[in-house]
């Protein structure tokens, strides 16, 4: 690599990225197209010529263009390698190269940018000062979950006494819209049900049917929304002629041992409302537990500030994309709309990447620094946890576990856990009273 003359100019475009530029002299690049030239002439097959007996100047005609290619690539990774090491640059992707090709006669010029490692000694990671929500679980928690239950329970029947639509009704309608007196087929329906306060319809539309009676009709006026997929409807005004069929109210059942039948695992309705508070504490400590490692995350980044490789942030950008398309198409969206969607998706993911990466990248600094490590014996523990958990064979989990890479991720998730959990032994944390909940409606 020492005969290979040239000069390279390094200048830092950020803490994280370093331009390097190039310039390699005639004589070394001409050494390097003679050097291809005499590979390509051995073998070449040329019309009127013995292998390896072809003249310059005619295997130049045939190859000149795929031997400049080959000779650009060589001096590109020759250069590159040679700077990268004498200048000790910790690059952490592939680089980008901008040339213009190989002019006769003239020195080659090209340039490298690069992403490096970022440059952290994490700080202020001891002593945190870190709020911290108690946990308390309120006969009126309890009382909504047993709520949310019977709701999946509940029976739609039809409303006996002579009462208007109310807010909750289930309202069997026809309705016909018509713009500047012009009837709209997409704006009429005969029979469509609709649950009022759902929000499911223009806004504005639920609310003044409210009062209505079975068999009553009315002319109701809505604006749509600007945002309105139809472009032909958005922001213009509809009016609608409505005609109430029929209501029917939800029926939650009776909290009672009836009700409890429902169920194998409780004998009794206190067994149902021990298991429900019980699950509603482990919900909490992991609401709260993750709570605590945002605040720790937040704060670690605040006193640390740093940036980190662009290359990096997309890398994770695109993981994301590819999850939300997976997602997408495993709800049954076809695979073309899915990945379109998902490819406008990459700014939305961007600021969220940033701080995953960065999360990563400064909680690894901390397990340098602390020695902090997963052990295979902790690898164990987690998956003979995870198999008496669904109740599965350890053997058959660990086998699991040993293909497409997942115990690596399994043992980084181990180890981001390990690290976050040293934080929080070390931080300052006072604990305080659950915000208590404002009711629809209050201030």
């Amino acid at each position: 690599m020492s005969a290979m003359a040239s000069e390279v100019k390094i200048e830092d475009i950020s803490s994280v990225q370093r331009k390097l530029s190039f310039e390699v002299l005639w004589d070394d690049v001409k050494r390097e197209i003679d050097s291809i030239y005499k590979t390509v002439g051995r073998s070449a097959k040329i019309r009127g010529f013995r292998p390896g007996k072809a003249p310059r100047n005619v295997l130049e005609l045939h190859y000149k263009e795929k031997v400049e290619e080959e000779a650009v690539s060589n001096l590109v990774t020759k250069h590159f390698s040679d700077a990268v090491e004498k200048n000790n640059i910790d690059v952490v992707a592939q680089p980008v190269i901008d040339q213009k090709g190989i002019t006769k006669g003239e020195n080659f010029l090209f340039t490298a940018t690069v992403d490096v490692q970022p440059l952290l000694d994490p700080r202020d990671y001891a002593g945190l000062a870190l709020e911290k929500e108690s946990q308390s679980v309120t006969k009126a928690d309890v009382d909504d979950r047993l709520t949310q239950i019977r709701q999946m329970y509940a029976t739609l029947e039809d409303v006996a006494d002579d009462r208007g639509l109310a807010d909750g009704d289930f309202a069997l309608i026809d309705f016909a819209g018509t713009i500047g007196g012009e009837a709209r087929k997409e704006l009429a329906a005969k029979d469509h049900t609709l649950q009022i306060g759902s929000q499911s319809f223009v806004p504005g539309f639920e609310e003044q049917l409210i009062g209505m009676k079975k068999g009553e009709s009315r002319d109701i006026t809505v604006t749509f929304p600007e945002t309105y997929g139809a472009k032909d409807i958005a922001g213009k005004e509809v009016l609608f002629s409505v005609t109430l069929k029929n209501i029917r109210e939800k029926i939650l059942p009776e909290l009672n041992e009836e009700f409890v039948k429902n169920f194998e695992k409780y004998e009794s309705l206190e067994d149902l409302k021990n298991d429900v508070k019980k699950s509603l504490e482990e919900e909490g400590e992991s609401r709260i537990r993750e709570q605590l490692r945002n605040k720790i995350i937040d704060a670690l980044l605040e006193k640390n500030e740093f940036e980190v490789p662009p290359s990096w942030v997309e890398r994770q950008t695109y993981a994301m994309m590819l999850d939300a398309r997976q997602r997408m198409v495993q709800n049954g969206m076809s695979d073309d709309q899915a990945a379109e969607l998902s490819y406008n998706m990459h700014d939305r993911f961007l600021e969220q990447a940033t701080r995953m990466v960065k999360t990563s990248f400064i909680l690894g600094k901390i397990a340098e620094k602390e020695s902090i490590e997963v052990s295979e014996e902790d690898v164990d523990e987690k998956l003979k946890e995870i198999a008496q958990k669904y109740g599965q064979e350890y053997e058959s989990v660990k086998k699991f576990y040993e293909g497409d890479g997942m115990k690596e991720r399994l043992k980084d998730q181990l180890l981001e856990t390990k690290i976050l959990d040293f934080v929080e032994e070390k931080a300052d944390i006072t604990v305080v009273k659950k915000a208590k909940k404002t009711k629809k409606g209050e201030k």
